[in-house]
């Protein structure tokens, strides 16, 4: 139990004491101060996921814009590796920021929410059924002791109204006492009221120490009362200050990516990279795939042969085929072409070359080439070369 309150206080702290009557408001009203606070926490925190989310995509944002240009850029091997792994690093990043969001919405947000709506209980007319209970109890504990208190101010007031007229009194007598201007029947009537005064005083101080007496006695029960009361706003905020030390924990935790595990091996793998990137390594890459490394037929003595011949217009027509047959076939479904009829039978020897039954009509698209061949297309979309003396115009 606390003190009883100190007579030489100053008056200001007496007044704003919690002991007074009235000054328990603040204990109440930090019940409704509370409930607040969980209102401002979920919403500072749920601008923190916005800030989260937007880094996110900004990340995402910047690795979309850089990818095409870094994998098309003149770097190679291990320095071109080792800038690509910032991006892909970056969109590591960006999802583990975008849970961060997630985290501080869907988790810390919601745990805080639903420990508000388990702590505080509306009331139908407004106001929270706690602080409406903490407000009757201090009520109901402080109902006597405030009329004590006014009982014993009034007779404060008493004693002391008296005891400044016996005061006056005792100012008059000695004024009057041996003025030879004054008759000794009027020194008599000033004595007379001089001690009727101090009777009034000393009667009004005994009843002043009497009321004073009672609520000294008084007071230890009225502080147990006060103080079971506040106990339980203490057990109340207890409670709160608890429940939001481990929500802020656990927004420290989804926060604090210094100890995150991913981050961690994010910039590890990314370390490693960049630490990888060997100039030995690279100007070998260089060498073989692009300069005096790379394999090559160095000019040499060909018989001319007949079977050389056609592997050369088959590679050559076999990369020209690639080039040009989506275009082609529009062409044959078109009609584009000039109908010609074989005049012979003739089978295709190889792959690229059309097999021909004497009489047969399809399209020559290509005219003939400098070896004696064109390109046609059958009816049934085939196309390929055939010898060009092998057909003539429909």
């Amino acid at each position: 139990m606390s003190s009883p309150i100190n007579d030489s206080a100053p008056e200001d702290a007496t007044d704003l004491s919690f002991w007074m009557p009235g000054n328990y408001q603040s204990t109440v009203t930090r019940v409704d101060d509370a409930y607040q606070a969980c209102n401002d926490i979920i919403t500072c925190f749920q601008d923190r996921a916005k800030i989260e989310r937007q880094y996110a995509q900004q990340l995402t944002e910047w690795t979309a814009k850089w990818r095409p240009l870094v994998d098309s850029s003149p770097l190679y091997g291990s320095l071109l590796k080792a800038w690509q792994c910032f991006l892909s690093s970056a969109d590591r990043l960006s999802l583990l920021h975008s849970s961060i969001c997630r985290s501080l919405v869907s988790e810390d947000g919601d745990r805080v929410r639903s420990w508000q709506k388990e702590m505080f209980h509306r009331k139908i007319f407004g106001g929270f059924r706690e602080s409406h209970d903490l407000d009757t109890g201090f009520a109901r504990a402080q109902k006597p002791w405030a009329k004590k208190l006014k009982k014993l101010e009034k007779a404060r007031a008493a004693f002391h109204k008296a005891s400044r007229k016996e005061h006056q009194a005792r100012g008059r007598e000695s004024g009057a006492r041996g003025n030879p201007d004054i008759a000794i029947e009027k020194q008599k009537r000033i004595q007379e009221d001089r001690e009727k005064c101090t009777q009034h005083t000393v009667k009004l101080r005994s009843h002043y120490e009497k009321v004073l007496e009672d609520v000294s006695r008084y007071a230890p029960r009225y502080m147990e009362e006060m103080e079971s009361v506040f106990e339980q706003s203490q057990q109340l905020e207890q409670k709160r200050i608890s429940f939001l030390k481990q929500a802020f924990l656990s927004i420290h935790r989804h926060l604090d990516i210094t100890n995150n595990e991913s981050i961690r091996t994010v910039y590890n793998e990314l370390h490693q990279t960049i630490m990888s990137i060997s100039d030995h390594d690279d100007l070998r890459w260089w060498k073989n795939a692009q300069g005096p490394g790379m394999a090559t037929n160095w000019p040499k003595f060909e018989e001319w042969t007949p079977d050389k011949e056609k592997q050369k217009k088959r590679r050559r027509e076999g990369k020209k085929i690639k080039q040009t047959r989506a275009t082609t076939n529009e062409r044959g479904c078109s009609g584009t072409g000039v109908r010609v009829r074989a005049l012979y039978d003739y089978n295709g020897q190889e792959p690229d070359e059309l097999t021909l039954k004497a009489g047969e009509e399809f399209l020559k698209v290509e005219e003939e080439d400098d070896q004696g061949w064109c390109r046609g297309i059958t009816e049934t979309g085939l196309q390929g070369l055939y010898p060009a003396n092998y057909a003539e115009i429909a």
